[in-house]
């Protein structure tokens, strides 16, 4: 079995178990964000688009390619009248060098060995000028902190490999102009969004 198949394999069956079609991690508080980031009229990459999910955000007024491991949720993300495409978002990607004038990766980064290696292919299809969109885990939150306290790991999804602070993905995105940061999602936000938001998600610009 190669390694796209293994992964298929495994993202299928943590997506039937772990999630539903319609789930989006931080809700509408980061949907409404990623359609204002990614604006209206572009070419769009969505990387890990999963069923679409998230993809419905933007998908109506963008011309958008969603890309994932798990054929099943690429069939359902097609619905949405997207291209897909099936592969790994951890070798070079199928696309010639400034294909995109946006690159969404929505809760991916946490799921990658090398996540750095999709940035850097991220950044190659870009158009200059275009923009990098995307979120993680807000992994330092004070609930995860507190967890940590407590001796328990504060992090139980099997297939998150990173737990990403401000600064990592600064440097991350390094080779971008930015990132800005914004914390969403939480009955809290409006008292700290860093400390209470659930997701933190991030813009930046190619140069």
């Amino acid at each position: 079995m190669s390694r796209l198949e293994q992964l298929d394999e495994t993202y299928r069956h943590h997506h039937e178990t772990r999630r539903s079609p319609d789930f989006v991690f931080g809700g509408e508080d980061r949907a409404a964000v990623f359609r204002r980031w990614v604006g209206t009229g572009r070419r769009v990459l969505d990387l890990g688009c999963r069923y679409g999910a998230l993809t419905r955000a933007y998908a109506e007024e963008n011309e958008v390619v969603g890309m994932d491991v798990d054929r099943e949720a690429l069939a359902a993300a097609a619905t949405l009248g997207i291209e897909t495409r099936h592969g790994d978002v951890t070798e070079p990607l199928p696309f010639g060098d400034a294909s995109f004038d946006v690159v969404v990766c929505g809760e991916l980064l946490e799921h990658l060995p090398w996540p750095e290696r999709t940035v850097a292919e991220a950044r190659r299809v870009l158009k200059p000028g275009g923009f990098f969109v995307g979120s993680v885990p807000n992994a330092y939150r004070l609930k995860n902190r507190l967890v940590f306290l407590s001796g328990r790991p504060p992090e139980t999804d099997p297939t998150h490999l990173h737990m990403f602070s401000p600064d990592a993905i600064r440097a991350l995105l390094a080779d971008f102009d930015g990132p800005e940061l914004r914390w969403v999602s939480g009955r809290l936000v409006p008292l700290s969004a860093r400390l209470f938001g659930n997701v933190m998600l991030f813009r930046a610009r190619k140069r």
